[in-house]
């Protein structure tokens, strides 16, 4: 029996360069961070007692004989890249899926590294983060970049850049308190899953006025990234560029905000906040500020209707947290 921990990530800056169409022509990166919110992937093989060869367990239960019966995309995909057979798969976690914290990618990445790990195999965290991308922006066709998968496979406070088709991650060398004061200005709130009622906000943008959002987007990590690591740097600078990405991002296009949520973004600026940004999209997710400690008490005053959602920063990416070797034997072969 193997179970794998994989944490879920929040991006503070360059979200959309990690796209290729973007990245392989002007580069990209991001800036982002793992935090103590995790799901868990436990894998086994099925006792073969059992009219079915595969049970799987995530918001729905299936019994399947064969893998190309599977319903789900990203577990018949990666039992059939990594030639997995005759499994127990259950999936838990921390936080709820499609809230924009990278859950889809974090399960792919424990997965990968669960059937690696059955198969007595070591598969490192660069590895896991290629085969994560490829199961699910190729053989998935899932449209999006590839910062989700690296961030949960590496885990930590990174820069990650793109370039050509790869991609490399370096840690932001930050002091343990300026780390642990970044930690402490940042408020999470969960938004729910309601369906706001007014139209998702979209703005008409050119390809060449998408791509020039997107380059001072990319600029901003710079920026940022010097703010963390010059001591001399005012923190709060970080809050006041997170403001600014945000209504960066609003400019794109797409289905960036709603109503509700710029009002209940403006709310908190008004009481102290000095920046954040929407982690999820459309009906749902989780609200990020930065608010110094002192402002923080207004700040969930006035979000009171909202969950908050207390978070540590955590360094170690996806991890077996528990392993038992098992003998296996296909079907059939024991007969």
């Amino acid at each position: 029996m193997i179970i794998t921990k994989t944490p879920f990530r929040m991006s503070f800056f360059g979200g959309g360069t990690d796209m290729p169409d973007f990245f392989r022509e002007h580069g990209g990166a991001v800036l982002s961070t793992t935090f103590d919110k995790y799901c868990y992937v436990n894998v086994r093989h099925l006792p073969p007692f059992f009219d079915y060869h595969s049970e799987l367990s995530y918001s729905q239960i299936e019994r399947v004989v064969q893998v190309d019966e599977i319903d789900h995309p990203a577990i018949r995909e990666g039992m059939r890249m990594l030639d997995m057979h005759d499994i127990r798969l259950t999936y838990e976690a921390d936080l709820p899926a499609r809230t924009g914290l990278g859950t889809s990618s974090s399960f792919a990445v424990g997965m990968l590294n669960a059937f690696h790990t059955l198969k007595g195999k070591f598969a490192d965290k660069q590895r896991l983060a290629r085969e994560a991308i490829y199961l699910e922006r190729v053989l998935c066709n899932e449209a999006g970049g590839w910062q989700d998968q690296i961030a949960a496979s590496y885990g930590g406070l990174n820069r990650i850049n793109f370039h050509g088709d790869s991609f490399d991650v370096q840690p932001i060398i930050i002091s343990p308190e300026r780390k642990n004061k970044l930690n402490r200005n940042l408020l999470l709130f969960f938004t729910g899953f309601v369906r706001f009622s007014s139209e998702i906000q979209q703005a008409s943008k050119t390809m060449e006025e998408k791509t020039a959002q997107l380059k001072e987007m990319y600029a901003l990590v710079d920026e940022a990234e010097k703010v963390l690591i010059d001591r001399q740097s005012d923190l709060d600078d970080f809050g006041r560029l997170l403001d600014q990405s945000w209504r960066l991002k609003r400019q794109t296009g797409g289905r960036v905000s709603t109503d509700e949520i710029d009002e209940l973004y403006e709310k908190a600026l008004s009481v102290g906040a000095l920046g954040g940004k929407l982690l999820g999209a459309g009906g749902g997710g989780f609200l990020l500020f930065y608010v110094p400690e002192e402002k923080q008490p207004a700040v969930l005053t006035v979000l009171r209707k909202l969950m908050h959602v207390p978070f540590e920063f955590e360094n170690a990416g996806t991890r077996v947290i528990h392993y038992t070797p098992e003998i296996y034997i296909p079907r059939g072969e024991n007969l």
